[in-house]
């Protein structure tokens, strides 16, 4: 795994506390990998933390108590932070003190019944099995970019891939003999993907019919999989204008669509299919289930909706004139 710059230090004047947040920064930069954004957030969140401590005379990591951070998500309530960013406080916290425990530095967990802030978890927002269909039939295999727009489109939504996992995949990640991608995620992290039959048909239309075309334009020989019309790697921007465009094809409103919504569409398809939460996680590249578990709620909510239009006592069979 490739080793990143940790951030800076959280404070310039040494304490224990504030020691101890700087080696988690760095074990969670340096062993674990984490995204830059994800270190910055884990910063500011622990610099917050430490700055509190600090008015309030804890110093050592052996004065930390319960009531301290209940305080202090208190305090940020009344600075104005909503309950999704005191959860987020929490949880940095709450991994400080782990990696802590863990270490030895502390030997036991201040924090481990203070109870995370209650937030309304918004569903994502998702396409209809038959609107994803309209979606990607609506790129014509008959184009290049078509096939190219075709195949990025089956692949998206046949291996729930974020946008920048699906431009940023190279063309030696493509095993077509097995059916597997080869991703690399979020903090580096790799995985290997399954492909379904019709993504792996529209991949291969593009990479013996469409890719050719492509390369011949570069100045170089191009490494990604999907090329721009120039023969240079896709950009988010360049896909997701491209989705746009596709949508306003297949009649579906511009705003219902985004790469992250035919992710959103695989994860909750395999689940309503019966498959494994665990599976779906590791295909997803979630590091944390919970980050998945939502689009189990996403999927009793489709079927609350099937119930209610199709059951005999559904709410819309049952209303007037219905």
């Amino acid at each position: 795994m490739r080793a990143r710059n940790p951030p800076a230090t959280v404070s310039e004047r040494p304490s224990e506390l504030c020691a101890g947040i700087d080696a988690f920064l760095h074990h969670a930069a340096v062993e674990r990998g984490l995204s830059r954004r994800t270190l910055e957030a884990y910063a500011r969140d622990l610099a917050r933390l430490a700055a509190f401590l600090e008015a309030e005379g804890v110093a050592r990591l052996r004065e930390l108590r319960r009531q301290h951070l209940t305080d202090h998500l208190e305090r940020l309530g009344r600075e104005g932070l909503g309950a999704r960013s005191r959860a987020r406080a929490l949880s940095s916290a709450r991994r400080l003190v782990a990696f802590l425990l863990e270490r030895g530095t502390l030997a036991r967990d201040p924090f481990s019944e203070v109870e995370s802030p209650r937030f309304e978890q918004p569903l994502p927002r998702l396409l209809r099995p038959d609107e994803t269909a309209a979606l990607i039939e609506a790129a014509d295999p008959d184009s290049t970019l078509g096939l190219r727009d075709r195949a990025m489109l089956e692949v998206l939504y046949g291996a729930g891939l974020r946008v920048s996992e699906l431009v940023g995949l190279p063309l030696a990640g493509v095993d077509r003999r097995r059916g597997l991608l080869h991703v690399v995620g979020k903090g580096d992290r790799e995985r290997i993907v399954p492909l379904g039959e019709p993504a792996l048909e529209a991949l291969a239309g593009y990479l013996e019919r469409g890719r050719p075309e492509l390369a011949r334009r570069a100045r170089r020989v191009p490494v990604a999989c999907f090329l721009s019309r120039r023969g240079t790697a896709m950009t988010r921007q360049n896909f997701f204008e491209r989705l746009r465009g596709l949508a306003r094809v297949a009649g579906i409103p511009r705003e219902r669509v985004s790469p992250h919504v035919l992710r959103h569409a695989f994860a909750t398809d395999l689940l309503e299919g019966g498959a494994d939460l665990r599976a779906v996680q590791t295909m997803l590249g979630h590091s944390d289930l919970s980050t998945t578990q939502i689009y189990t709620h996403v999927s009793r909510s489709r079927l609350r909706e099937t119930v209610e239009r199709r059951h005999p006592r559904g709410r819309a069979r049952s209303e007037p004139g219905s």
